[in-house]
């Protein structure tokens, strides 16, 4: 987003696998609409019922009201993912000059939704653990707890990892293209599982492990990733910048999840104790 080169192919792009035939230069212009397309169509999928059935308990007073963070949080980053959706449209258009103008958004939308982000995670996670200590007999709330403990290691790790690739991408912007998009729809990606995994008819491995979350990460960015291949006969460093990065968080998170350990540090990073 922000800005990229006047044009959607740079000279990292350039095809040597495939000749420049129409339907491939379609799909090099098209891949990146159709990914951020599919992100916004998970989205909807996974918080629209989600949301309904905590409306429904909210009603009945089975949970507490949302706060308005949630509510922030939610036109956020629904308004960032129409935004990358609009950037990629405008690009594969060749309307790199109105990119660079709507792409401004992006510098007050960004630091607006990690902001909130960090105040969304301990405000939520204080909703459990207080209905938690109030029941402390209640062997489904302490369940519900621990499940969010874990489910905090996710959301940290999208906290960090979601503006550091943000801004990697956001620096390559006027100086290697084909890096810059696939960056900023790599960082879109480290998001996804807050709605992937609230898709409830897809097969999970939560709450006892994390490895669907990670695996599903990897399945909505494969399209793209296998068009690079097949076009170019290589991995574009932007995905091997991605890994590499990954690779720490992801043995953090699957090595600290369900810990004796985790369970009595959390509260104290929440803020609870």
């Amino acid at each position: 987003m922000a800005t990229v080169a006047n044009t959607y192919v740079d000279r990292m792009d350039q095809p040597r696998g495939m000749s420049g035939t129409p339907i491939a230069r379609a799909v090099d212009r098209w891949i990146y609409v159709f990914t951020a397309a599919s992100f916004l169509v998970i989205t909807l999928t996974g918080f629209i019922p989600d949301s309904m059935m905590k409306m429904e308990l909210v009603r009945n007073g089975l949970r507490p009201p949302f706060p308005i963070v949630l509510h922030m949080h939610a036109v956020l980053m629904g308004s960032f993912l129409m935004l990358l959706l609009t950037q990629t449209v405008l690009v594969a258009n060749g309307r790199c000059d109105l990119h660079r103008r709507v792409g401004l958004a992006s510098m007050v939308v960004v630091p607006l939704l990690v902001v909130v982000g960090f105040v969304l995670v301990p405000t939520m996670y204080a909703q459990v653990w207080h209905g938690a200590q109030a029941q402390p007999d209640n062997p489904g709330m302490q369940d519900l707890l621990s499940r969010v403990d874990d489910i905090a290691l996710l959301q940290y790790r999208i906290g960090v990892l979601f503006p550091l690739f943000i801004a990697i991408g956001l620096r390559a912007r006027g100086r290697n293209a084909g890096f810059h998009k696939r960056m900023m729809i790599l960082a879109t990606a480290m998001a996804m599982p807050a709605a992937i995994d609230r898709i409830t008819w897809l097969p999970h491995t939560l709450p006892d492990h994390a490895y669907s979350t990670d695996l599903y990460t990897l399945a909505i960015v494969a399209p793209m990733f296998i068009w690079d291949v097949i076009r170019n006969r290589g991995v574009h460093k932007a995905y091997w910048v991605w890994l590499a990065v990954n690779i720490p968080f992801a043995i953090a998170v699957h090595g600290l999840w369900d810990t004796p350990w985790w369970h009595a540090t959390a509260p104290r990073v929440m803020g609870m104790v």
